[in-house]
């Protein structure tokens, strides 16, 4: 493929000295200074500063970062990615990784590079995004190695770090539950009934039409991203959600009182659009939760509280997978947490295995106290 050299182009604008070339086929450019306060031949030497490693990385055969993110790596994962995969991976993607090392060539890039970058992000942004982008980064020069313009990746022994801000993933008790749907409307009870009770996803509850809708189960086919009709968010979630007798009553009385008994399940005020999730949640369920010292509940914590009861339900992990949409890994180590009363519960058995004596019990006639085996 033949490389073009290029010199960039200067002009002059409001008073400024405006930059002007590409960089990844992509038109760039930027205020150099003042017009009265830099020579052209200033100006044109920063520009010079701008263009020379670019055409120094096309002299040299070498493909920079940004070339290949856009010719090679984009081009086979936007083929396998959903829509709304694509939006939110390049929209991760680009502000935070081709800025720094789209003009780079792709040899120089080292390692070390590579985890300065990411330590830099942690000072801003939280750990699942970091995550995210060490993980990119892998499979970025994973496809690097495996095209031949590299010899081995320096992205494989990066890591996500410390100072990276965890968000608190929060689960609802029983109570705080119960309080929940005590405060909710009819329409606001039966949404978060099916994110609650049934572990829907938010995306697949306002998607709903009431031909999904059967007496023991609902049939999830489609979801809504962004606003846009979609497929489910993978192959698991196409499946079957089992729904008990109370949600399948709040849906009758939903769907008797409801402006669309034959349309959208939960539409919005123009009958043929779905209901809005973040309106719904900021204007009808928010308010009412505030109200209880609840506001911290969303979509997300009502999701998680269905995987976390369940467990202490003792119900089988491959059956709220199923449930839920996704693996029995999944469930268990990022939606499930247990609280304190079941885990102290177990130590009580544990003990009690020990034959372990308790209070004045378990200290022996010296007063000292015994051994627990």
């Amino acid at each position: 493929m033949r490389r073009r050299y290029q010199n960039g182009s200067l002009v002059r604008a409001g008073g400024n000295w405006i930059a002007r070339w590409r960089k990844d086929g992509r038109p760039q450019k930027r205020i150099l200074g003042k017009v009265c306060e830099m020579t052209r031949s200033e100006a044109q030497a920063e520009l010079a500063e701008i263009t020379t490693p670019l055409n120094e990385a096309r002299i040299n055969g070498c493909v920079t970062f940004g070339e290949f993110f856009e010719r090679d790596y984009l081009t086979l994962f936007r083929r396998r990615w959903k829509m709304s995969t694509i939006r939110t991976n390049e929209g991760r993607l680009r502000p935070h990784l081709l800025p720094v090392l789209g003009g780079r060539p792709l040899t120089s890039i080292r390692r070390q590079d590579l985890q300065d970058l990411l330590d830099e992000k942690a000072r801003s942004l939280s750990y699942s995004v970091v995550n995210h982008l060490r993980w990119d980064l892998k499979q970025i020069f994973e496809l690097a190695v495996s095209e031949g313009h590299l010899e081995r990746n320096p992205a494989v022994f990066l890591f996500t770090p410390r100072e990276a801000a965890r968000p608190q993933t929060r689960r609802m008790t029983w109570e705080q539950v119960r309080l929940m749907f005590s405060v909710l409307e009819l329409r606001e009870s039966a949404i978060s009934a099916l994110a609650l009770i049934a572990g829907m996803r938010p995306g697949e509850i306002f998607a709903l039409e009431w031909q999904h809708v059967q007496d023991d189960h609902i049939t999830v086919r489609q979801r809504i991203y962004q606003g846009i009709i979609d497929s489910p968010k993978t192959h698991n979630s196409i499946r079957d959600v089992a729904i008990s007798d109370g949600i399948r009553e709040l849906l009758e009385q939903w769907r008797h009182v409801c402006s669309t008994p034959n349309g959208w399940v939960f539409a919005s005020e123009n009958p043929e659009s779905p209901l809005n999730r973040d309106n719904c949640l900021r204007r009808n369920i928010r308010p009412r939760l505030q109200a209880v010292s609840l506001g911290w509940v969303d979509f997300q914590v009502m999701r998680r509280t269905h995987s976390s009861l369940m467990r202490e339900l003792d119900v089988d992990p491959k059956l709220v997978a199923d449930q839920l949409g996704h693996t029995v890994d999944v469930n268990l180590n990022v939606y499930s947490r247990t609280s304190v009363k079941p885990r102290q519960d177990a130590l009580h058995s544990f003990e009690q295995r020990l034959n372990v004596p308790s209070g004045s019990d378990s200290r022996d006639s010296s007063g000292g106290s015994k051994s627990l085996i």
